[in-house]
């Protein structure tokens, strides 16, 4: 078992204003609990610096979390007609583990997409405490917290002999947030933050959905 995490130091471990303003400032990257595996991530214009903590490759886009379809929209672009659909499936899924990949707006960074695909994934995450802490940093570019090539890492003990470097709610800033955003974790470094599972992603085609990947979600 991993220690508890006054004996993992090397994570910086801050308070709820802290970790925001360490993610709006761009300067920072943060991890945080969701529904899948634990998020790493970044201000969405500095997505550089989850590819160089990952060593990520530059063909494997970023995934653009928000704690809202509303905060998400003004990233991708389409008919009024494709959107009214977009929302449907959003309505029906969302808090939840399904990411849609659309085509992008100009609005969105492109070190988020290193390739230029011209499609940008968004993801509404069910929750609590992420969709707490994104209402106050606005959307960031998130992915798994891990090396790129390794398992995907469940707890914040892990993530912290890991990543030592990413700022992260110190176990009392959790339990502050108890009060105001619903259960969390019951001990945040040995407790997965979520299912472990990772998010289906569907692709929009044009007249329907293309699955890239089959997670927790059945579309």
């Amino acid at each position: 078992m991993i220690g508890t995490l006054e004996e993992v130091r090397p994570m910086p471990q801050v308070s709820l204003s802290e970790l925001v303003t360490g993610a709006r400032s761009g300067q920072a990257l943060v991890s945080f609990p969701t529904d899948t595996v634990p998020a790493l991530a970044a201000r969405p214009d500095q997505s550089g610096l989850i590819y160089q903590a990952k060593q990520r490759s530059q063909d494997k886009p970023l995934i653009l979390m928000g704690s809202t379809l509303d905060e998400l929209l003004p990233y991708v672009v389409g008919t009024a007609e494709e959107i009214a659909l977009w929302r449907q499936v959003a309505d029906q899924h969302w808090p939840g583990a399904l990411t849609l990949v659309l085509p992008t707006s100009s609005q969105a960074p492109p070190e988020m997409n290193p390739q230029q695909t011209g499609t940008l994934g968004i993801r509404v995450p069910d929750h609590p405490l992420a969709r707490y802490i994104l209402a106050q940093t606005g959307p960031l570019a998130t992915t798994s917290a891990n090396r790129s090539g390794q398992p995907p890492l469940q707890t914040l003990g892990e993530i912290a002999e890991q990543f030592p470097e990413v700022l992260i709610l110190s176990p009392e800033a959790l339990q502050a947030l108890e009060n105001e955003v619903g259960d969390m974790l019951d001990d945040p470094n040995e407790q997965p933050s979520g299912s472990g599972l990772p998010s289906t992603v569907a692709r929009w085609a044009g007249q329907g959905w293309e699955i890239l990947r089959q997670g927790a979600v059945q579309l």
